[in-house]
């Protein structure tokens, strides 16, 4: 960092340096871009065939009003999705609020009285603690309810603790929780290769255990996804990697036929699960985010890659690296003070279509345990497929970028948000040299 702070230009001087290390990173990366070009490519393909298979017309978008019911558009999407995933089924809906709600609705839904969670990732994303719970916390929480909690925490390295796993098992455990993306942590993401090696040694260990998986920001970024590979269930958000920008709302769980039944039981009522559910006019948006999503998602990994190179330039720590394989959207970033961190992410809201007037600050924010800055101009309030950051206001002080609709808006941000950290003298950019 210190070889960057000797030198002060005007801001035209500090801009054609950035954007020349910009395209010095893209033509060192370009090998790169083409593996995530052919990614995305092949899962466009997955999903075009997916909407043949299941003879998708435009009555499907009509959607339904009051109870729901015959909702043909509902019905086809669960199909479609459940086919794009290679599960045997899908529960698809603008019901669910969140990517947490959608999670709380599947554990709820797997989970009895005396059964027991257990997670092998380690703890967490944090808006899940509050699903969790503690027992009699007398907030309906999983403990509340008499559902045992455990977890295992990582090795150093990143890696499952399969001896920890091994002496937690027990008779009540009943499923087995894997968060794919890092969440606020500085670890590896788990790719799905990693995720079916855990399916086959927690089989192994126990065959009548559900495996659980956390897929939020992991869809599209691979060509298989966790059901592929023998996962009872996965959850995710429409707001993030599937939605394509364009969902307005919802969530998605993919998995077996049981799993999902189970949680659509959540989510409506026993006996009534996913026969009912007015659509109110969001399913043109979902069919259409998700044939958006394979190249959607493509072009936030590019920008991704783009961030962690020119960061690395600079001196700080990103991960994943570079060159790296992906298999989620999230890009950390490792700053020295809390200042460099609050500065890059409001550098990220400065370059938003959306409200880009607005100064982000931390706050403490619902669900979170510590005070948390957003970046978010977009167009979906919350849509973390579009270019977005947050960061937890506490040590290590690492941002977390995501999203992107296009490439460009991607490169954009990532220039905006090192302007913003020279402009306050938390940087100094060395001038470019060719």
């Amino acid at each position: 960092m210190n070889d960057y702070a000797r030198h002060e230009q005007p801001r035209q001087e500090q801009w054609e340096t950035l954007l020349g290390w910009a395209e010095e990173a893209e033509e060192r990366l370009s090998s790169v871009f083409r593996s995530l070009d052919r990614t995305a490519e092949r899962n466009q393909w997955k999903v075009i065939r997916a909407f043949q298979r299941h003879k998708v017309s435009d009555f499907h978008f009509n959607g339904s009003t009051g109870y729901g019911y015959n909702d043909s558009g509902r019905e086809v999407l669960d199909l479609v999705y459940a086919n794009v995933f290679g599960a045997e089924a899908a529960l698809v809906r603008p019901h669910f609020v969140s990517g947490t709600h959608t999670i709380s609705c599947a554990l709820f839904g797997l989970l009895r009285p005396g059964d027991e969670l257990l997670y092998i990732t380690g703890r967490p994303y944090d808006t899940l603690h509050k699903v969790i719970g503690k027992p009699g916390d007398g907030k309906g929480s999983l403990q509340d309810f008499g559902i045992g909690y455990g977890e295992v925490a990582l090795l150093n390295d990143g890696g499952i603790d399969w001896d920890g796993v091994a002496a937690k098992l027990t008779d009540r455990t009943k499923v087995i929780g894997i968060q794919r993306s890092r969440g606020y942590d500085w670890r590896s993401s788990f790719t799905v290769a990693d995720i079916a090696d855990m399916v086959r040694r927690i089989k192994g260990m126990k065959p009548d255990v559900r495996i659980f998986v956390d897929n939020c920001y992991g869809e599209f970024t691979e060509e298989l996804e966790p059901t592929q590979v023998g996962v009872d269930l996965m959850a995710g958000s429409l707001i993030k990697n599937p939605g394509g920008g364009l969902a307005p709302t919802g969530g998605y769980v993919a998995g077996t036929k049981e799993a999902v039944e189970l949680t659509a039981y959540r989510l409506t009522a026993p006996g009534i699960g996913g026969e009912v559910g007015a659509t109110l006019g969001t399913l043109r948006s979902m069919y259409q985010g998700l044939f958006m999503a394979p190249h959607t998602v493509g072009q936030a990994l590019k920008g991704s890659v783009l961030a962690a190179a020119i960061f690395e330039r600079l001196g700080f720590d990103s991960s994943p690296r570079p060159e790296a394989p992906r298999t989620d959207l999230i890009q950390a970033v490792r700053f020295e003070r809390p200042e460099q961190l609050i500065a890059f992410v409001q550098g990220i809201q400065k370059a938003a279509a959306v409200d880009s007037h607005v100064v982000p600050e931390p706050w403490d924010m619902p669900g979170y345990e510590h005070p948390v800055i957003m970046a978010a101009g977009t167009f979906m309030q919350g849509g973390s497929l579009e270019l977005s950051a947050d960061a937890p206001i506490r040590e290590p002080y690492i941002a977390y970028m995501q999203g992107g609709l296009t490439y460009a808006h991607v490169k954009y941000g990532v220039l905006n948000a090192l302007y913003t950290l020279a402009e306050r003298k938390l940087i100094v950019i060395k001038p470019h040299t060719t």
